[in-house]
């Protein structure tokens, strides 16, 4: 892996799970970080136990609003981003299709899908401008393919790998790379308040590796694809799934 040290790192969604443990691997490796979360206590509480230049912002990323003030706050502290991870993400109870409401995938459409779309709209006129940079839109192995009973979902996901693919497409000799990462269901705060005991060891027997991947199995592969050294790789959507897409 490459070093990120002085590398600016935008991530949503940092209070828990992957955001956490992303802005806690990049610490490690010297990066500043600007993190931001509807949870406005918890990202403050990741942000105030690093030991690095790093700023929390309250961002309730359905706000386009506020997705820019944040984008525009990190860009004031520390000049420029390098890398935007767009992690905020939730998951629904699961339901049939016939039983999914208007609401549920208002939901899902306002927080997974639009909430990256915000995301990439000011953040990479920023890359742009400063001569490229590196997004990472955490899709889900539902964005590549179904998820029984999760129609909203793997909606959302899906088009959250269109989005990626269509930035990457559009904005590439700009020298801005986009790309997707699509996990298989691992155990994070949103995977066990979701998903009850039994469908996880359920779906952890459905992987070829037979077991869920960690969240730090995850966060590393995260992290390679946006090295700085990964220059060429753009919109792709990447499963780190145990070989469940090579059934």
């Amino acid at each position: 892996m490459s070093n990120f040290s002085d590398k600016v790192v935008l991530i949503t969604g940092a209070a828990s799970g992957f955001g956490r443990l992303l802005a806690e691997k990049l610490e490690a490796q010297g990066a500043k970080l600007a993190l931001g979360d509807l949870n406005a206590d918890g990202v403050k509480a990741v942000a105030g136990a690093l030991d690095v230049s790093s700023i929390a912002c309250s961002c309730d990323v359905r706000d386009e609003q506020q997705v820019a003030e944040f984008v525009a706050k990190t860009v004031a502290e520390f000049g420029r981003i390098d890398i935007a991870i767009n992690n905020a993400g939730i998951g629904t109870p699961m339901k049939s299709l016939v039983d999914t409401s208007e609401e549920d995938m208002d939901f899902n459409f306002a927080v997974n899908t639009k909430g990256v779309f915000f995301g990439m709209k000011y953040q990479i006129p920023v890359m742009a401008e400063q001569g490229g940079g590196a997004i990472l839109n955490v899709a889900s192995m539902a964005g590549i393919a179904g998820a029984h009973k999760m129609t909203p979902y793997v909606a959302a996901k899906h088009a959250v790998v269109g989005i990626t693919k269509t930035a990457a497409l559009e904005y590439a000799r700009k020298n801005v790379r986009v790309n997707a990462v699509c996990p298989y269901f691992s155990p994070t705060p949103l995977v066990a308040k979701g998903i009850d005991r039994d469908v996880q060891e359920m779906v952890a027997a459905g992987a070829p590796m037979k077991r869920l991947g960690t969240p730090e199995e995850m966060v590393n592969a995260m992290l390679h694809i946006v090295d700085p050294d990964n220059t060429y790789m753009t919109g792709q959507a990447i499963a780190v799934d145990g070989g469940v897409s090579a059934i």
